[in-house]
């Protein structure tokens, strides 16, 4: 028959689901990033500029009653009405009087009651919203591919981290069907694409990004032809170019080893080769959906044995730490040139956790994070 477990056992099991495991300075760590995204989130509906003469006391009540209404429009009618309840319950005090007898009235207890209220029903909203994101990050994930698809002469590795549940980043690599038929050589699609923004409108827009470039692919058209195509519907969902989306979109071609490719306003992509040199594919235009008539130049390099092809949003350089310094191109670089003798899924385990290293436990990651090497055979 097994012992009842000890009090000291008991606060422990409590202690670790109620901490999830993680350790004070990673408590800590989250406190600060959830600190830092709620300030950010109210902070933009108060305006800090001092008027002029105006004394610093009255400036600061000023800043203290917009932070108040910024917290409270955040609520419904209702929930608002709950909290001032509660708020002034928790700052009354004294005896209450009724039909001129006296009896004690604990405002203290029932105004955190009212709290502890609005906050189960606060939870609640989120426990619903966090169940309805992770339905649609599954769906996101059946948008890209789970494992890279079969490429003759490389090898391809991604890895992708969202900055929320839902992610605005893009990735894919797939065959292209152009004229020519059967008897035409295989093209393959590489694309890494970012949506301006994260969170739920990035993913929608992202979405509606897959649909159209998996569409127009399949139309016997140019890859200038095709980046046109996207620019255009982009510009069609952009809000004037609010929604823009930046775009690497290259055309392989395994028989000669050439990419063609645009670069549609995103970080240029590195291409290591053998000797260690490293060049930078920067050809291309804006980024689409910023100017419906905007003109693209495509680019093209030739792959030989054992080059290294890295495509990346700017997520991953400009991953900051404790320290606010970014990740950066540089450390990317240097990764590429430890690990070159590595597989394509070696390396981008190498460089994600390098990333890790550097960024240590600073929550959350400012943007989403995606990454795709290439590596030429032999």
């Amino acid at each position: 028959m097994s012992a009842r477990p000890t009090i000291a056992q008991r606060v422990g099991q409590f202690w670790r689901r109620v901490t999830a495991g993680l350790e004070l300075n990673q408590l800590w760590a989250q406190f600060q990033a959830d600190a830092r995204a709620s300030y950010h989130l109210y902070s933009r509906s108060v305006d800090f500029s001092r008027q002029a003469g105006a004394r610093k006391g009255r400036h600061f009540w000023s800043l203290v009653r917009q932070f108040f209404w910024a917290i409270l429009d955040q609520l419904s009618p209702a929930r608002r009405v709950i909290l001032l309840l509660a708020l002034i319950l928790l700052i009354f005090t004294g005896t209450l009087k009724w039909g001129g007898a006296k009896f004690d009235f604990d405002f203290e207890f029932y105004g955190g009651l009212l709290v502890l209220l609005l906050l189960v029903l606060e939870v609640a909203d989120r426990v619903v919203m966090k169940r309805d994101l992770q339905i649609a990050r599954e769906i996101q994930l059946w948008l890209v591919p789970g494992t890279p698809p079969p490429v003759p002469g490389v090898g391809i590795a991604f890895a992708t981290r969202p900055a929320n549940t839902v992610a605005g980043d893009y990735y894919d690599v797939f065959q292209r069907s152009l004229s020519g038929g059967a008897s035409a050589p295989p093209q393959f699609l590489f694309a890494v694409a970012d949506v301006a923004g994260k969170s739920i409108p990035a993913a929608l827009l992202m979405a509606s990004f897959q649909a159209s470039l998996k569409t127009l692919s399949t139309t016997p058209c140019s890859l200038l032809q095709l980046v046109d195509g996207m620019n255009r519907y982009v510009c069609t969902n952009s809000q004037g170019g609010r929604r823009f989306i930046t775009a690497f979109l290259a055309e392989f071609s395994p028989d000669t080893r050439t990419l063609n490719y645009i670069n549609a306003g995103h970080n240029a992509p590195l291409v290591r080769r053998v000797p260690g040199g490293i060049e930078r594919l920067e050809c291309g235009g804006l980024p689409l959906g910023v100017q419906e008539n905007a003109v693209y130049q495509p680019g093209s390099v030739t792959l030989q044995s054992g080059d290294w092809l890295a495509i990346f949003t700017d997520g991953l350089v400009e991953a900051v730490n404790q320290r606010d310094e970014e990740y950066g191109e540089e450390r990317v670089i240097a990764v590429l040139q430890a690990a070159a003798s590595e597989t394509p899924t070696n390396l981008i385990s190498r460089l994600m956790v390098d990333l890790d290293l550097f960024v240590g436990n600073h929550l959350p990651l400012a943007d989403d994070i995606t990454c795709m090497v290439v590596k030429c055979g032999s």
